[in-house]
């Protein structure tokens, strides 16, 4: 039984990408509140330019939190393997599947700087969260019958070999 969790590098990653997210969100505050002094002192000439930067903005803030809870549930993963099956934890969020339940294994794409796949499931991992918000992040995020390999795992070959080799066992 092993886990695997990030590498030093995959969590540097992350971290700058949760800043850059945090960034992000302050300069579309500050461009909605600009955009929204703007417009009310021009209330008689509000046009589609007017609206649609801000929009955007609230756009903007709606999503980044969604984007920094993905990016800190990819911080706190962690894989393990074992002859039943293959366990996932992050935030709260415990999820065993046996390898009966594992359908495949998905290359998501071909970049080989940062490759991503995704273990796809024959059932819905969903009923194993307990909390129902963690439950409605978790499948917003990735849905309710896959789970990714995140590019910045320690000895991710390992990880998909594994996966590989009970797949086809």
């Amino acid at each position: 039984m092993k886990t695997y969790r990030l590498s030093a590098a995959g969590r540097r990653s992350t971290l700058v990408l949760i800043l850059s997210a945090l960034l992000l969100a302050a300069f579309a505050l500050w461009s909605l509140i600009t955009s929204v002094q703007t417009n009310y002192a021009q209330i008689q000439s509000l046009s589609m330019g007017h609206v649609l930067p801000a929009l955007l903005m609230l756009v903007l803030l709606v999503a980044t939190p969604f984007l920094i809870w993905n990016l800190l549930e990819e911080w706190a993963a962690s894989y393990r393997t074992d002859a039943d099956g293959l366990t996932f934890e992050s935030l709260g969020i415990h999820i065993h599947m046996p390898w009966s339940a594992v359908a495949g294994l998905r290359s998501a794409d071909d970049d080989h700087d940062d490759p991503l796949d995704t273990i796809l499931f024959s059932q819905d991992v969903g009923p194993q969260m307990r909390n129902p918000i963690l439950r409605f992040l978790h499948r917003q995020t990735y849905g309710s019958r896959s789970l990714p390999v995140y590019p910045g795992l320690e000895a991710r070959s390992e990880l998909l070999t594994e996966i590989r080799r009970a797949l086809a066992g």
